[in-house]
């Protein structure tokens, strides 16, 4: 019997690749997507990863035929996988009285929420067919409530999460589980930059680790680090008074080109 495959999309660095390390350390086949598909494939062989376990596929999530070939083209090489991780994601900070900022939110969307569907797309069927297998939503914190300057990032993220949860109820009676993960404040290239404080900020492998946990269980929704949890939680029924409050005059996320 073949070892268990996992489709990662973004894995060319950060919360991805992070991933990708922690699957294949747990005996995992690897199919890896990314839109940088040179720099994936020389992170593979830097890490010493045995062609016949580990698939690359050079691809754009906001492209659906893209996304979706690569996802048909994984099938027909490595097989159905039996995890499906949406990782892929942009964050930019946004204006919306600059035009130029309405783009940036179109390619967001584009990225976080279409870019999710269609990269599950080619193996909810497939999944249902077989009865197994677990879907996974890469979310945010950011998704609980809208951060000032964070107007496409946060309402992305917010709909990952609704998107997930109306997936989760789709599939479970096929026996396809779908995982959502909130992740806080990970020391990604996403967040190198961020010019205010990131409270409980986690190292990728540390939070590959515990998401890893989180997907295995088929945890239905988690956010990590728990700390995160914590205040994701109080957000959810800080009124919005207090909330304004709270994050007057906090800096916010660069916008494209800063």
């Amino acid at each position: 019997m073949s070892a268990p495959l996992a489709f990662i999309t973004g894995a060319s660095s950060g919360i991805g690749q992070a991933l990708a390390a922690r699957f294949h350390l747990a005996g995992y086949r690897l199919a890896l997507v990314a839109r940088r598909g040179a720099e994936l494939q020389a992170w593979v062989q830097s890490q010493g990863y045995a062609s016949d376990r580990c698939g690359v596929y050079a691809a754009d999530v906001r492209d659906i035929a893209s996304i979706t070939s690569a996802g048909r083209a994984c099938i027909a090489a490595q097989g159905v996988p039996d995890v499906v991780i949406a990782n892929a994601g942009i964050s930019v900070g946004v204006d919306t009285a600059e035009l130029d900022d309405l783009d940036v939110i179109r390619a967001t969307y584009e990225t976080n929420n279409l870019g999710m569907a269609a990269t599950f797309q080619p193996f909810v069927g497939a999944m249902r067919e077989r009865r197994s297998g677990t879907l996974v939503g890469i979310a945010s914190v950011a998704g609980i409530r809208g951060l000032p300057g964070h107007a496409a990032y946060s309402s992305s993220k917010a709909a990952v999460i609704s998107y997930c949860e109306s997936l989760r109820g789709e599939c479970r009676p096929f026996n396809v589980k779908v995982v959502t993960i909130a992740p806080g404040y990970i020391a990604t290239p996403l967040t190198r930059d961020n010019r205010y404080s990131m409270p409980f900020l986690m190292q990728p492998a540390v939070f590959a680790d515990r998401a890893f946990d989180a997907i295995v269980a088929g945890t239905s929704y988690r956010v990590i680090p728990w700390q995160m949890g914590v205040v994701a939680k109080l957000l959810r029924v800080l009124p919005n008074a207090l909330f304004d409050a709270v994050l007057a005059g906090r800096p916010r996320k660069h916008r494209q080109g800063q």
